[in-house]
């Protein structure tokens, strides 16, 4: 079985990568009115060249740029597109991990007028990686899919008046996302990944109640979200290659919700893209290197349990990455940087033993 040439790769990861204490300084000198934004945007592109080559040196065929230029993987994105705008509430997402709780806080939405794309949003961010890449590697563009903006606020965070029907809603969302995939393809971008944590979370029941509680349908909005993501995708490029990173969130290694895959498995996998549902011709990565601690995984037991998922999908379907990114918010996960650069390169050796 030789090793795959175009996406998603046998060693793959997910996209977001710890910043480096230079761009976090930089960071703050711009908030504090230190540092103009051109100076902030120089540490940046700096910043995306070193992890560029650190990507390449590992052995990864794909490349991201960390989500350098990012406070958050999603809100980023959504803020930009038009008619969705920061309110003065907060938005609260709470986070556990094996020590205690946490919260992570950030500007409310509204979405307060119709729904559109106007600028390319992370276009610059994509052309400079673009740039920066070798020609072997392949770049790769992660941002939110279109579920992030409903299930982040729900009914309430759209203006009855704009949208008394929320099928008007989805529609403009979608040709929007349609949009902007149509033109990222048309610099270049042939790897494109949605984020979707809303898919994972509504296995969780307590997050099902939460939906229920803000007067969602919480045992079909799965259903919804995956038809409105194939919406999104109806006129991408023939050469672009288009993945769906689920989980249960990540923040400062914590995560959000818990449980199986069981409830929203056969709906997505069947229409979108447990194992067991997965179809022929479908590509599946598992994320079986975690993020969110910096032991390094014994590669004896990465192959028992690719072999275990073998069991259920062909070996040719699968592929290897972290099981999330290292730094899905500014924050970053609590581990070091060559505990994560040991686990990109795990996941490289791993690969290679399994499927060469």
């Amino acid at each position: 079985m030789t090793r795959r040439t175009t996406p998603p790769f046998r060693a793959d990861h997910v996209g977001s990568l710890l910043r480096p204490q230079a761009l976090l300084a930089a960071r703050a000198q711009h908030a504090s009115g230190e540092l103009s934004a051109e100076a902030l945007t120089a540490v940046e592109d700096a910043s995306v060249r070193d992890v560029v080559r650190m990507q390449e040196d590992v052995g990864l065929q794909t490349v991201t740029d960390g989500e350098f230029r990012r406070t958050s993987w999603h809100m980023d994105f959504i803020y930009q597109l038009g008619g969705v705008a920061k309110t003065d509430e907060k938005l609260m997402v709470h986070f556990r991990n094996a020590d205690g709780e946490l919260d992570f806080e950030s500007a409310a939405l509204k979405v307060h007028d119709r729904v559109t794309l106007t600028d390319t949003i992370f276009a610059d961010a994509f052309t400079f990686l673009r740039d920066a890449a070798n020609t072997v590697q392949t770049p790769k563009l992660t941002i939110p899919s279109p579920s992030m903006l409903h299930y982040r606020g729900g009914r309430a965070a759209i203006d009855d008046q704009v949208y008394p029907d929320l099928d008007a809603f989805w529609t403009d969302l979608t040709d929007a996302y349609a949009e902007e995939v149509r033109r990222l393809g048309a610099l270049g971008c042939t790897y494109l990944q949605l984020d979707d944590t809303s898919l994972a979370y509504l296995n969780d029941p307590a997050q099902r109640a939460m939906v229920t509680a803000q007067g969602g349908d919480a045992e079909h909005q799965h259903e919804t979200y995956i038809r409105n993501i194939n919406a999104a995708l109806r006129d991408r490029p023939p050469d672009m290659f288009v993945t769906t990173h689920m989980c249960r969130g990540n923040f400062r290694s914590s995560w959000a919700a818990e449980g199986g895959y069981d409830f929203v498995a056969e709906a997505l996998f069947t229409r979108l893209e447990p194992l067991r549902f997965v179809p022929p011709g479908k590509m599946v990565v598992l994320g079986l290197v975690t993020t969110k601690q910096g032991a390094l995984e014994d590669k004896d037991v990465l192959k028992r349990r690719i072999d275990e998922a073998a069991k259920f999908v062909p070996l040719e379907q699968l592929c290897l990455s972290p099981q999330c990114g290292f730094s899905s918010t500014v924050e970053g996960n609590v581990l070091t940087y060559d505990e994560q650069v040991a686990k990109l390169a795990l996941i490289v050796e791993t690969a290679a033993d399994v499927w060469t």
